[in-house]
Order: C-alpha cells, then sequence, then structure tokens
C-alpha cells in the first residue's frame, strides 16, 4: 500500500528551510506601498517644508512667508536675500539635517535592540560623542570634520563598550538599555570632569555646545555636515533589508541568510555615525532621536523600522523646536536643545510606563 503526500503551494511570504516551509512575515520595506503609508510620508513631507520656510521667516527682522519663498526660488529684494541666504539658510540647513540624523539614527537602534527606550541619547552613544566633541573644543579642535572626527571616534567606541558588555550569549534591548545607561552616566562625569579643567570662555562654548543649538550655524557646519548624510544615507538604504531581517528574531533571520552579526555590527556603526555626525554640528539635541522614531510609527502604524518617516520627523521636531526657542519668550532665544528637552522628558516618562505594563523593555 502505498501513500502519496501532496503539499499545498507555499503562501507569498513562505521560505523552505530543511523541507520546513517558514511562515515569513511580509518585509516591513513594505510600509512604503501601503496608501496610508504613503499619505503620511506626502504630509510630513510639506510640513517640513513649510517649517522650513516658517525657520527663515522668524527673528528679529521678521519676513513674510512668500517674500521667502520668493527669495529662494531666485526670486525678491536684495534686503530679503541677504538676510535669508547668508544669514538664515545655513541654521535652517543644520536644523534639517540634524533632525533627519537623529531620527534615522532612533529608527536603527530602537529597530535593532527592539526596544522603544534604546535611542543614542539614553544609551550613551550620543554621551560618548559629547565626551570626545568636548575634548575637542578645550583642546582647539572646534569645528569642522577635525570635531566630527572625535564625535564619531566617541559615538563608536561608547557603541562598542555597550555592546561588548551587553553581550552574554547574545543581547537583548533590556541588557543594552541598562548597560547603556551606566555608559551614559560615565560619560556625563568625564565631561564634567573636563569642564570644571577648563577655563570659563571654553567651558561657556562646550555648555552652549553640550546644550544643542542652531545658534551661529553657518556653511562651515553644513558643508562636513551634508557630506557625511551624503556616505550615510547610501547606507541605511543598503542596510535596510538586514534591519528588516533582524526584526524576525536572530534564530529566524539566520535560518533565512541574514549575516545577524556583521548586520548588527554594520547598523550599530552607522546609527553612531549618524548622531555623531549631527551632534557635531549642532551639539546633542536632546530627546530627538527617541521621540521621532515613536512618533513616525505611530503615523504609519506599521510594526517595523519607518525609516523616511522617522528622518522627516526628526527634521520637523528640530524646527519646529528652534522657532519655539526664539519666539516663545519675547526677547530672550532658548536653544533648541531646552524646547526637545521639556517636550521629550513626558515621552520618556510614558515610554518608561508603557514598556512596565506591557513588558516590552526586553
Amino acid at each position: 500500500m502505498s501513500t502519496t503526500q501532496t503539499s499545498a503551494p507555499a503562501r507569498p511570504g513562505a521560505r523552505s528551510a530543511g523541507g520546513v516551509v517558514l511562515r515569513v512575515p511580509r518585509t516591513r520595506a513594505s510600509w512604503i506601498v501601503r496608501p496610508r503609508s504613503l499619505i503620511v510620508t506626502a504630509v510630513l513631507i510639506v510640513s517640513v517644508a513649510l517649517a522650513f520656510v516658517v525657520e527663515l521667516a522668524v527673528g528679529e527682522l521678521a519676513l513674510p512667508l512668500m517674500d521667502v519663498a520668493r527669495s529662494l526660488t531666485g526670486g525678491g529684494d536684495p534686503t530679503t536675500h541677504l538676510v535669508v541666504h547668508n544669514l538664515r539658510l545655513p541654521r535652517a540647513l543644520v536644523g534639517l539635517l540634524c533632525g533627519a540624523a537623529f531620527g534615522l539614527s532612533g529608527a536603527i537602534f530602537q529597530s535593532l535592540t527592539r526596544n522603544p527606550l534604546a535611542s543614542p541619547d539614553v544609551i550613551g552613544v550620543s554621551a560618548g560623542a559629547g565626551t570626545a566633541a568636548t575634548a575637542g573644543l578645550l583642546f582647539g579642535v572646534g569645528s569642522g570634520f577635525g570635531l566630527q572626527t572625535l564625535a564619531l571616534t566617541g559615538g563608536l567606541a561608547a557603541a562598542a563598550a555597550i555592546y561588548t558588555l551587553a553581550w552574554k550569549n547574545g543581547t537583548t534591548g533590556y541588557r543594552i538599555v541598562l548597560v547603556g545607561i551606566g555608559i551614559a552616566a560615565l560619560c556625563t562625569s568625564a565631561t564634567s570632569y573636563l569642564l570644571l579643567k577648563a577655563g570659563v570662555y571654553q567651558a561657556q562654548q562646550a555648555l552652549m555646545w553640550l546644550t544643542g543649538s542652531l545658534n551661529a550655524r553657518d556653511w562651515s557646519h553644513v558643508g562636513p555636515l551634508s557630506i557625511s548624510l551624503a556616505v550615510l544615507l547610501p547606507c541605511v538604504v543598503l542596510l535596510g533589508p538586514w534591519l528588516n531581517g533582524l526584526q524576525l528574531g536572530d534564530e529566524t533571520a539566520q535560518v533565512l541568510g541574514y549575516p545577524v552579526q556583521t548586520a548588527r555590527i554594520a547598523l550599530l556603526v552607522v546609527g553612531a555615525a549618524l548622531v555623531a555626525f549631527a551632534s557635531a554640528a549642532s551639539g546633542p539635541i536632546a530627546f530627538v532621536a527617541l521621540i521621532a522614531p515613536q512618533i513616525a510609527l505611530r503615523l504609519v502604524k506599521v510594526p517595523g523600522p519607518a525609516l523616511l518617516p522617522s528622518a522627516l520627523v526628526g527634521s520637523l521636531v528640530v524646527l519646529l523646536g528652534d522657532v519655539a526657542g526664539r519666539e516663545v519668550l519675547a526677547g530672550t532665544e532658548l536653544p533648541v536643545g531646552v524646547v526637545t528637552g521639556v517636550l521629550g522628558a513626558p515621552c520618556l516618562l510614558w515610554l518608561l510606563s508603557r514598556s512596565n505594563r506591557t513588558g516590552s523593555g526586553g
């Protein structure tokens, strides 16, 4: 007596490994073809463009929005052109690019650890970049690629220390957060020691940078940041499929052929580089990397990383925060890091309470 075994054709998204059909969820990159995600992304792009124009319009000399728009397209009067292009455009571009870098970095770290609390400013990557950059400022490396190189070195060193100390037959998001908080405290203590040893002028300069500010930003800040992002953004696009694969869990990702450890290290380097270069240009603007991915995920409603929306939300938060810092209190110009800190602290407390209730802390 013979038996015949038949198998139903695998559904889309199923893969075979050793005769076993694995039901693999659709890739998280599919968010881009969903109508809701397309609409949200389009709205975010328009919102960022409007916030960018508003950023150029506000200041001691208020400019009409239409005059700013005409100046950006080559029209307008000479006075408006001078104010917009020479004085305010570099500041707005730094805010736009830094916000995008912080948002992308936060999305990478939170997706990599599968933990909403694992943003670079919470787990110590930003603090490591800040310590190295502060040392550079105190020893005369004030801007450009020198400061960016120091910030990158500090951020990567902090990320390597976190990954090494959190390793125990693998890593979990919960261990990374705990170790990262300790690394952040260590780096903050080192920064405080450097400030105590510095002169008054050097300490004041470093403190302004550590707060996170777009004040006095010029084209010398825009150039290195633009070049850095021109290199890093293609890396994010290339590593996107690996980030999606890691969302399935290490064991499933390995079965499907993803180089888990290589992918994790590469993503860690790219995420640390994004936050380091952005911090070198504007200072470590607080909580943008934490809240931007969370806002983006709740807008597009996808289970995996929403990289483009996170970058757009990051830019929007920084631009609007800078506008608020300049306009809310008459006669006082608050650094953008103060505004995002006030907004981000309640968000952090909410994420902590939510993680405690749902057990999503890892």
